[in-house]
């Protein structure tokens, strides 16, 4: 019976992906697992294992290269995330006066009913189920220097997983944790040197909880991790991290756990399109601009479409 069950599951996973034209599933690439705390360290089973995943920043010297015929992404058998995605943004450090917290927090409130986002519907899961276009912004809370103003990836971890222990934000496997840091703290690991953001996910509170940090590059090297020092709300640092706050959102619905789509290379959708903004953009407050959220205009990295038509683009190819 045991051997029979497996054969099913075979004959199903190979049906699925000649009907969709991707990859059967294959071992998930799985970046090396942070180093967590005792109190915190995940549980192993056989999908949700803790991964790193980086947006590496610009390289002005030598530009950005490309191969001249992109890889496919394919789908390797996990899951995306189908259901209606709450974000929930953790300000950490000082964010007083910085309108940041504007800028952003209207962003998390507008991505989802946007022809941007509706990109990621191209991407599906073994049962044919979609990434769902409904995100909404679930909550938010403030953390003043909890970790200090020197964090290490588990610090990042330990923050998100303070929030759940404490009640302060609801455990929500169907949720996303942004920790979003002020200019004055560093991220010790690498941050503007050898990354601009991160997602990750790990078992916290007896769930499967997807977070991911997003720091404020403005005095940490604000030409790594932007695409221009200005930006269209008049806030150079939160206007750069916008960009990588949707890159890391889209990745996390798509490859929540590593394990559903990526290429050959290892690389998720908003890293086949990292710092490529497409051809239509238009001007605000002196900076460049190409998408309009709400009542606020962005400069956003495109995204990767998934399906037969496969490119970076703004809306769906699709």
């Amino acid at each position: 019976m045991r051997h029979r069950k497996r054969l099913i599951a075979l004959i199903t996973t190979g049906l699925f992906a000649t009907l969709i034209g991707v990859a059967a599933p294959v071992s998930a690439h799985t970046p090396p697992a942070l180093n967590n705390p005792a109190h915190l360290q995940p549980v192993t089973i056989t999908r949700h294992v803790t991964f790193h995943k980086k947006i590496f920043p610009i390289r002005r010297r030598t530009g950005i290269t490309r191969p001249t015929r992109p890889r496919q992404i394919r789908y390797h058998g996990g899951p995306v995330m189908t259901g209606p995605t709450h974000l929930y943004l953790i300000w950490y450090g000082n964010w007083d006066g910085n309108s940041a917290t504007g800028i952003l927090t209207d962003l998390a409130d507008s991505l989802g009913p946007s022809p941007y986002f509706a990109i990621n519907s191209s991407y599906m899961e073994m049962d044919f189920k979609t990434v769902s276009t409904d995100v909404t912004l679930a909550g938010q809370i403030t953390d003043s220097y909890s970790r200090g103003s020197r964090l290490s990836d588990a610090d990042i971890r330990r923050v998100v997983g303070s929030s759940l222990s404490t009640h302060t934000l609801p455990v929500d496997e169907n949720g996303i944790y942004l920790v979003l840091t002020s200019a004055d703290v560093i991220e010790s690991s690498g941050f503007t040197t050898s990354y601009c953001g991160w997602h990750s996910h790990a078992r916290l509170a007896r769930s499967d909880i997807k977070f991911a940090f997003i720091g404020d590059p403005s005095t940490q090297g604000l030409s790594h991790c932007s695409a221009q020092r200005s930006g269209p709300n008049g806030n150079p640092g939160a206007d750069a991290m916008a960009s990588v706050l949707i890159h890391e959102i889209v990745e996390t619905v798509t490859d929540p756990d590593a394990d559903a789509w990526y290429d050959s290379s290892g690389n998720e959708n908003a890293d086949k399109c990292a710092w490529t903004f497409g051809p239509d953009s238009y001007t605000v407050n002196g900076a460049k601009a190409n998408l309009r959220l709400g009542q606020r205009d962005y400069y956003i990295q495109q995204n990767w479409n998934a399906g037969k038509h496969q490119g970076c683009s703004m809306s769906p190819l699709n």
